[in-house]
C-alpha cells in the first residue's frame, strides 16, 4: 500500500522518496522490476514497479519520447500547436490536460491514475514545471496523484537532456537508441566549435524586441547561450540585467545600438514577429549587424532533445561560416 505522510517526510530527510509500499533501490530485493531515480531537487525516487502510467510536461514528454517512453498525457504552457519548442512532436493519441501556463485539469488526470508525474525542476523557484509560484491552487493538487520528478534546469542544456536520458532509461528506454541519439548530437557540437575556432572575435548578441522594448538576453539565464559560449561563440553579456528579472536588459529603442555584435540572434519563439518589430524602428539601421543582413535565430529557453539541439547547432553552424567578425565594434 502507499506509504503515509510520516513516512514519506522520514525519507525525503535521508534524501529517498519512496513512490510505493515496499519500494526498494534498483537493485534491491524486488528484483528487476525495482525502480529508482536521482530527481532534479537532488533526491533519489523508488519504487518497487517501473512506473508506466506517466503524466508529463510537454517539453519533457517530447524529451522522453525521443528515447521511447510515451506519456498518457501531457500538460503545457500554451498553445501546443504554435509551440516552437514542440514542432515536430507527435501527440496523437495522448491525452492534453493543459494548454496555459498554470492551469491543469488535475480532475482529468486523477481519471487517469497516473504513477509518475515529470517536468523541469527549478532550482530558483523550488519547484517542478506547472507546480511553480503564481499558478492556479486546484493545479498545484496534481503533486497529491503522483511522485513528481524530472530533470534540473541548470547552466547548459546538456545537463538537462542527459537527466531525461537517465530518466528514459530508468523507465526502460534502450539505451542504444540514447547513445545513437546523443553521437548525432556530439557530431553536431563539434562542427559548431570548429566553426567558431574559424572565426576567432565573432560576437553575438541574444535579443527579443517587442512592443517599445529591445529585450537583450543575460545568458547567464539562458543555458543554451552558456552552452554557445562554451563552445566558442562570444555571445555578449549585457552590463545592467533588469533588478526585478534578471533574465534580460531592456533598452529603449532609443538605445537600441548600445551593443554592436557581429550577429544578432532573434529569440525564435515570437519570430519573425520580434524581427518585424525592430525593422519599424529608425534605429535598426544603425546596428551594424542588422543593416548587414547578418541576423538568425537562436532556440530559446526550449531544449530539451538531442535532436533538437544538434538540428539547431547545424543551422548555427551555417550562420558562423558565412558571417563576417568584422562587422560589428
Amino acid at each position: 500500500m502507499r506509504r503515509n505522510r510520516p513516512a514519506l517526510i522520514a525519507l525525503a530527510a535521508a534524501g529517498i522518496v519512496a513512490l510505493a509500499g515496499c519500494a526498494q533501490t534498483a537493485d534491491g530485493a524486488s528484483g528487476g522490476d525495482a525502480w529508482s531515480y536521482v530527481s532534479g531537487d537532488g533526491k533519489t525516487y523508488t519504487a518497487d514497479h517501473v512506473p508506466t502510467r506517466i503524466v508529463a510536461h510537454a517539453y519533457a514528454a517530447k524529451a522522453l519520447m525521443e528515447f521511447g517512453i510515451t506519456p498518457i498525457a501531457i500538460y503545457a504552457d500554451g498553445d501546443i500547436g504554435s509551440d516552437v519548442g514542440l514542432a515536430g512532436a507527435d501527440f496523437d493519441g495522448i491525452e492534453i490536460v493543459g494548454e496555459e501556463w498554470g492551469k491543469i485539469d488535475v480532475e482529468k488526470v486523477a481519471e487517469l491514475q497516473p504513477d509518475l508525474i515529470v517536468g523541469d525542476w527549478w532550482p530558483v523557484e523550488e519547484a517542478y514545471s506547472g507546480l511553480e509560484d503564481g499558478v492556479e491552487e486546484s493545479s498545484k493538487k496534481l503533486a497529491d496523484l503522483a511522485p513528481v520528478v524530472g530533470a534540473a534546469q541548470g547552466d547548459s542544456i546538456v545537463d538537462l537532456i542527459e537527466g531525461y536520458a537517465d530518466l528514459a532509461a530508468s523507465l526502460g528506454a534502450d539505451p542504444e537508441v540514447i547513445d545513437e541519439q546523443r553521437a548525432e548530437f556530439d557530431a553536431a557540437v563539434a562542427g559548431f566549435e570548429a566553426a567558431t575556432a574559424a572565426k576567432p572575435g565573432l560576437t553575438a548578441l541574444a535579443i527579443s524586441p517587442y512592443d517599445d522594448i529591445y529585450a537583450v538576453a543575460v545568458p547567464e539565464y539562458a543555458p543554451e547561450l552558456l552552452d554557445l559560449q562554451k563552445w566558442g561563440l562570444d555571445v555578449i553579456v549585457p552590463d545592467t540585467p533588469d533588478p526585478d528579472f534578471p533574465y534580460w536588459q531592456s533598452l529603449s529603442f532609443e538605445t537600441a545600438d548600445t551593443y554592436q555584435p557581429d550577429l544578432l540572434l532573434f529569440d525564435d519563439r515570437n519570430h519573425p514577429a520580434n524581427e518585424e518589430v525592430l525593422a519599424a524602428q529608425p534605429i535598426a539601421k544603425t546596428i551594424t549587424a542588422y543593416s548587414a543582413g547578418q541576423t538568425t535565430t537562436w532556440p530559446a529557453y526550449w531544449l530539451h532533445t538531442y535532436s533538437d539541439y544538434a538540428a539547431q547547432l547545424r543551422q548555427l553552424t551555417t550562420v558562423v561560416d558565412g558571417a563576417d567578425p568584422n562587422v560589428g565594434e
